[in-house]
């Protein structure tokens, strides 16, 4: 059986089932929002892999190619404006919104003793 690249089998998973590419760029922000911006760089890198590319999010974000790649590559260092503007890019393109929730976690009960 023939082995397929990752990249090339989450593209083709993402243009199959939409759902799925939403999937990737909301485990993105979530991953970012939870303080952890190497995991979120890199299902955000895989969700442009997988559906824009890089040369459409450097024409919608009006900057170069190679600069976005090494923005969410594992070395990048993206300031908050420009992921923002990533981010926006991709869920323009996705057509989709992204929206934060608030969720304060129940206190647990107190020990009976």
């Amino acid at each position: 059986m023939p082995s397929v690249p990752y990249r090339e089998a989450l593209r083709d998973m993402a243009e199959r089932n939409p759902e799925f590419a939403d999937q990737m760029l909301e485990a993105a922000v979530n991953a970012m929002l939870a303080g952890d911006l190497d995991e979120g760089r890199i299902h955000l890198r895989d969700y442009v892999t997988s559906t824009i590319g890089f040369q459409e999010l450097a024409a919608r974000t009006g900057k170069i190619d190679k600069n976005l790649m090494r923005t969410l590559g594992p070395k990048g260092s993206p300031t908050a404006a420009n992921l923002f503007q990533i981010l926006q890019s991709c869920t323009e393109a996705g057509g989709v919104k992204v929206a934060a929730h608030v969720i304060r976690p129940k206190e647990p009960a107190e020990a009976s003793g």
